[in-house]
């Protein structure tokens, strides 16, 4: 987890906004999902976020969680009037109301 760690927070460092076609997709790093747990299978595990810019560049972060509020506010952080790509998360809620022109969702 450690290696993991140092290479999420070594592209932390990028300065400029990503812009175009955007896919954005977040994923828990840890153990296996424990017995009795209800939910996502999240329970104790690391949330890590990612935004691509197609053929282009890549910005991962390790998130404090996968809320709507912090999966947004990183967003806004680093792309500029894009279209976005998600999957159907409830965190992704809204992007056409904050200023993006669109957003596509895909189902899997």
């Amino acid at each position: 987890m450690q290696g993991l760690e140092n290479g999420l927070k070594h592209s932390m460092n990028m300065n400029h906004h990503l812009q175009g076609e955007i896919e954005v997709d977040e994923s828990y790093f840890g153990a296996r999902r424990t017995r009795g747990k209800r939910g996502r299978g999240s329970y104790g595990k690391t949330p890590a976020f990612g935004i691509l810019q197609r053929n282009a560049k890549v910005y991962t972060e390790i998130a404090p969680d996968c809320s709507r509020a912090t999966l947004q506010a990183i967003i806004r952080g680093k792309v500029s009037d894009s279209v976005i790509h998600s999957d159907k998360w409830r965190g992704y809620n809204g992007f056409v109301d904050v200023g993006y022109p669109k957003h596509y969702r895909v189902d899997h």
